[in-house]
């Protein structure tokens, strides 16, 4: 064995370090590196795609033997889901604290749920929002068109569309780096029976490659894997998205799951009747979820899968539970609750793929509320109290979610906890200043920003739960604008507010949205001249007047950002005509002047405070009045926002300048806000003017 083999066996941990001193030098090594066997170990087998290695990711064994140390685990930074008669989780819970009495199971002393299902409105999708057209729309299964629904509107619960996302790196330092793991049913022959002649083997194997076609779609760079059907199939994909985080090829993981079973979801204790579910999960490694300040919902303390092989589905089932268990270090005493694939069928109906998923919903709701759900015969939901140890301290509160394996699926097994109990609360930014904050919002079409000022004026700033000038108002308020930029992807329709607390910043959210809402017929979206029409996104003088965004001379008015001369003026930005003003980004006659970026009458340069502007990008042309990724621009960016030079941000951010990149000195703790709203169409007319207009969601 020459040296170059010694090195090479060390490097891969096959020799000790003082065998390889030893083989290297020629002297003979000590008693204890004698007598040690020098072999290659051999690598592992890779996994089969229905058989992922255990999560030993989750455990760390003593160095002496005996049971496993527990570590971390992973957590659940974000969940989102729809059943049938559920739309969306506060509804799922609502339905199974009120409806659920008849549907659950307790188990050791512990109740375990009910939940409510609801339709996933697979007829309807909104094409726009994710840049596609109404005709690849059309061709999509319709699984995947939900998929790709949640899958988003996780990212967005968990703040993570916008400059976030970039910090969700792989262990190389890729951004963007979130695998994407999801569970389905046989796609259906929709798909096929509608692609061209030539097109039909891949949609028939849509399935295979939903998860490059998802990645691809949102710009994630992880790795995927699709786990097929089955009830367990969920869980084994959250299983695998574990391995990836373990390895470090990734930064976070998405794990979706969608099951359409025809027929009418009936309740019944063995799970009879067709049931949909669809949603997702976003999961980190505990301590990097709590370094960002993200939302916990929940924690992975352990997962297993296996195949049963020809025993008996009990046996395989308790197998898991043991093999789980004693990876976090836990005893079965230890649990309160366990959802299986009858707890769930017996309140959704039978969900298919989604099975593991509504399994797992519920488990971290009745964690999340500290509530056990209705058992048989109970008249209500029961406070579930945290066990404690012998000696009398507190330990937290688990469950397990597991599903028994069926004729050709695995069995599955998780064990949840509930989050530390420390930790920052959800608003933890200062006061917003005297000169108020700066609140950015986009969307891909008018329309769309139009209904997301909507929605997030009413679900978050409620005119009759506001009080003006308040210290909670402002210190919401800057949580907010601080969330708005961090959180939420750079869209090419933008608004821009500047407002002094929570209540001038609903009020003029919903002064735009209603601006719209009643603009002319003839010349608003839908209209002659609609969105994107001859003169722009709200018609010929609709918002943003006839030179202003979107209008007949570009975004930002003839001569403004954007226009007739190119982004950021004739002589572009910081020149004769640049974006700012003269106190601003440096000139006299900027974006924002008398035909800059939205209207000289709602908001020109320095408008009033709690005034909203808006421009339309979608026809510009060139990077915009700045290179965003010089870092010349950035530390030009971040100089304003430390100047709090609010105006001149502003008149980029509607030039076409992502300001929010620079603007990581405000990283802090993720703030809940509604989701963008999605203006969904029946296919058939996705893209298109509907007389009935669409359905917001």
């Amino acid at each position: 064995m020459d040296h170059k083999d010694i090195l090479t066996r060390f490097k891969n941990g096959d020799l000790g370090r003082e065998q390889a001193a030893a083989l290297l030098t020629g002297a003979h090594p000590g008693s204890a590196a004698r007598h040690a066997p020098l072999t290659t170990a051999a690598a592992p087998p890779r996994a089969a795609v229905s058989q992922p290695p255990p999560a030993r990711a989750l455990t760390t064994a003593p160095a002496g033997g005996g049971p496993p140390l527990p570590a971390d685990g992973y957590a659940i930074t974000a969940l989102h889901g729809r059943f049938s008669d559920a739309d969306g989780l506060d509804a799922f819970w609502r339905t199974a604290v009120l409806g659920g009495r008849d549907a659950g199971r307790r188990t050791s002393g512990s109740p375990a749920g009910a939940g409510a299902g609801a339709g996933a409105g697979a007829g309807d999708f909104d094409a726009v929002f994710f840049g596609l057209t109404p005709q690849d729309a059309a061709l999509m299964d319709p699984q995947e068109r939900l998929l790709l629904e949640v899958l988003w509107q996780t990212l967005e619960t968990a703040g993570c569309t916008g400059a976030r996302l970039d910090t969700l790196t792989a262990a190389d330092g890729e951004p963007r780096a979130v695998g994407v793991y999801v569970a389905h049913d046989p796609v259906g022959r929709a798909a096929v029976a509608q692609a061209p002649a030539g097109d039909a083997p891949a949609a028939a194997g849509a399935g295979v490659t939903l998860p490059a076609r998802l990645s691809t779609l949102l710009d994630l760079r992880g790795p995927g894997h699709c786990a097929g059907g089955g009830g367990a199939a969920f869980l084994v994909a959250l299983h695998q998205a574990l391995s990836a985080l373990r390895a470090g090829e990734c930064g976070a993981a998405l794990v979706g799951a969608v099951g359409l079973r025809p027929g009418p979801a009936r309740r019944h204790p063995r799970g009879g009747g067709g049931g949909q579910g669809v949603g997702a999960v976003l999961l980190r490694p505990l301590a990097a979820a709590l370094a960002a300040g993200d939302t916990v919902h929940a924690v992975v303390r352990a997962t297993a899968v296996a195949h049963p092989g020809r025993r008996a589905r009990e046996a395989a089932a308790d197998r898991l539970a043991r093999r789980a268990l004693a990876a976090a270090g836990v005893t079965a005493a230890g649990v309160g609750l366990r959802e299986t694939e009858t707890t769930v069928a017996a309140t959704t109906g039978d969900t298919g793929a989604a099975t593991g998923l509504a399994a797992l919903v519920r488990a971290v709701l009745q964690l999340r509320h500290g509530t056990l759900l209705p058992a048989p015969g109970d008249s209500s939901a029961a406070p579930w109290a945290r066990p404690h140890d012998q000696s009398g301290r507190e330990l937290p509160r688990r469950a397990t979610v597991a599903v028994r394996p069926t004729a050709g699926s695995p069995a599955a097994h998780v064990l949840l906890e509930e989050p530390p109990r420390h930790g920052p609360g959800p608003i933890t930014a200062g006061p917003a200043a005297a000169s108020g904050e700066l609140v950015l919002l986009s969307a891909p079409t008018p329309e769309h920003l139009a209904a997301t000022a909507r929605r997030l004026a009413d679900r978050v700033l409620p005119a009759d739960a506001v009080e003006h000038g308040t210290q909670d108002g402002r210190r919401l308020l800057a949580a907010l604008a601080r969330e708005l930029r961090l959180g939420r992807a750079v869209r090419d329709c933008r608004l821009a507010v500047v407002a002094r607390d929570t209540g001038e910043l609903g009020a003029a959210l919903r002064a735009f949205a209603e601006d719209q809402a009643g603009a002319d017929d003839q010349d608003a979206a839908g209209g002659r001249d609609g969105a994107g029409g001859r003169d722009g996104a709200g018609g010929r003088d609709g918002a943003g007047g006839r030179d202003g965004a979107g209008g007949r001379d570009g975004a930002g008015g003839r001569d403004g950002a954007g226009g007739r001369d190119g982004a950021g003026g004739r002589d572009g930005a910081g020149g004769r005509d640049g974006a700012g003003d003269q106190d601003g980004a440096g000139d006299q006659d900027g974006a924002g002047d008398g035909d800059g970026a939205g209207d000289q009458d709602r908001a020109g340069a320095g408008g009033a405070r709690g005034s909203v502007r808006c421009a339309d990008l979608r026809g510009a042309q060139g990077p915009g009045v700045l290179f965003g990724e010089l870092p010349e621009t950035r530390a030009y960016l971040a100089a304003l926002w430390r100047g709090r030079r609010l105006d001149a941000l502003a008149r980029l951010w509607l030039a076409g300048v992502d300001v929010s990149a620079a603007d990581t000195a405000g990283a802090a703790p993720v703030l809940a806000l509604p989701t963008s709203a999605l203006l969904r169409r029946p296919l058939r007319e996705a893209g298109c003017p509907a007389t009935d207009g669409p359905t917001p969601s």
